[in-house]
């Protein structure tokens, strides 16, 4: 018995040294750069009115088409881009500022 445990245990080594060495992929995610820029007020903050953000930051450099709105359960999304930085309102206030990532501002 004890010879038939060191043979399967011997040869569970021996398989285990001939298997290929366990790999994994990083994954690299994106810091939020967009809450401490919105922390430092260098973009509009959430709760803000549309008035407020144009008396504050000056106008947009484009008012992009708005979605939603077609029921009370999807309210109208407005976005507004400006130089480094897209404004989020829902209906009139603001929801989020985001930061331009690289490959975004290289489209501009």
């Amino acid at each position: 018995m004890f010879m038939k445990f060191i043979l399967v245990a011997a040869s569970a080594l021996a398989s285990a040294a001939l298997l290929p060495a366990a790999q994994a992929d990083v994954l690299a995610t994106p810091t939020k750069k967009s809450h401490r820029a919105a922390d430092n007020g260098n973009v509009p903050s959430r709760g803000m009115s549309m008035a407020q953000v144009e008396q504050r930051f000056g106008a947009p450099l484009e008012k992009l088409p708005s979605a939603g709105g077609d029921t009370a359960r999807h309210p109208v999304i407005h976005r507004w881009r400006y130089r480094g930085y897209t404004v989020y309102f829902e209906r009139s206030h603001v929801i989020h500022s985001v930061l331009d990532t690289a490959a975004t501002a290289a489209k501009s």
